[in-house]
């Protein structure tokens, strides 16, 4: 269910792990949703999901605050590219295992989760 349902006015999570190897403490990318009503108090970009001529959905930026990708002689930074390489990462990950192939590795990590919970408990 969508983070609203559960009455959620934003909604965070990070794709540390999400196909990309560890190595060197990050950057990874994440994710990062909030209420229409809220979006214009949202600092950065916001990118949404259209449709191709042919059907398909497609990303586009459909919110930003700032143009470093547009005067790239003035932006102080990569972090832009950074994030889009990891995300792109992410997305292939996710492509290559497919919806049936991610819902059993997050099977498998919540187990190991509850299981390690348990015996932390067990432990005292």
């Amino acid at each position: 269910k969508p983070p609203a349902e559960f009455g959620a006015d934003v909604a965070i999570g990070s794709a540390q792990r999400f196909g990309v190897p560890l190595g060197f403490g990050g950057p990874h990318a994440a994710f990062f949703a909030t209420r229409d009503e809220y979006k214009r108090q949202v600092p950065g970009r916001i990118i949404g999901i259209s449709r191709d001529a042919q059907g398909n959905p497609a990303l586009r930026m459909a919110m930003q605050t700032r143009e470093q990708h547009i005067r790239r002689d003035k932006a102080t930074s990569n972090i832009c590219t950074a994030q889009a390489l990891l995300a792109n990462v992410a997305a292939m990950y996710a492509v290559y295992h497919g919806a049936d192939g991610l819902t059993q590795i997050a099977t498998r990590v919540q187990g190991l989760t509850v299981a390690l919970a348990t015996a932390i408990q067990q432990i005292g």
